[in-house]
């Protein structure tokens, strides 16, 4: 426990004054992605997506963000799959995105609904074949006997569909996470970071605050 305790990294890189940010979230989260795409960070997509179902249950995993625009952040995914089923029951969740080379992270807080099958469906059509032969051949987030099921699985939806369009199963697509919390976080010296939050008042409009770090 004592080397895990002393593990520890001092951020120096940058600072965050609320002079310095955009007046909307949206275009401040915009400002962020391109410094860090063009940082080269691996994964730069990658987020943590937070879910809870109705009676509080509290569950986290990585996914990936597709698109981000004036309604909010897009992900896509199995409806049936356990995340799916905590947003059905409260269609709440939080993002958080840790690019520790920038030495920052994004916290957002939202609202979720499905974006229209439209969306979905331009989406699925643009991933792998085998990507979308997976979206059939999963049931996510349901025990299963083992691999070669998984595999008996595939061989038999590539056999279903071969020679034919893949179209999206129903219970697949995706979710809009519409924000009305958005924290940035910029690491600084001695822990002292800086912590610039965005929330939306009853007006519609954004609030901006500093937190103490």
């Amino acid at each position: 426990m004592s080397t895990i305790a002393a593990i520890r990294t001092e951020y120096r890189q940058r600072s965050l004054s609320e002079k310095d940010v955009q007046a909307d979230p949206i275009a401040q989260f915009g400002k962020w992605w391109e410094e860090a795409v063009s940082a080269q960070i691996e994964e730069v997509n990658a987020m943590t997506l937070a879910t809870a179902s109705v009676d509080g249950l509290p569950a986290a995993r990585i996914v990936l963000l597709k698109e981000f625009d004036t309604r909010g952040f897009v992900f896509f995914t199995n409806y049936e799959s356990f995340k799916g089923q905590q947003l059905l029951e409260n269609p709440r969740a939080c993002l958080v995105f840790f690019w520790k080379e920038l030495e920052r992270q994004v916290r957002i807080t939202g609202l979720v609904e499905k974006v229209p099958a439209a969306e979905s469906d331009a989406y699925f059509n643009s991933r792998p074949e085998g990507s979308r032969l997976g979206a059939w051949v999963s049931p996510q987030s349901q025990v299963i006997e083992n691999r070669e099921w998984l595999d008996i699985e595939e061989a038999k939806k590539k056999d279903e569909f071969s020679g034919k369009t893949i179209v999206r199963p129903a219970n697949w697509g995706g979710y809009l996470v519409k924000p009305v919390i958005i924290e940035f976080w910029q690491g600084r010296p001695s822990r002292l970071h800086d912590r610039i939050q965005y929330s939306l008042n009853e007006k519609g409009a954004w609030q901006i605050e500093r937190l103490a770090p």
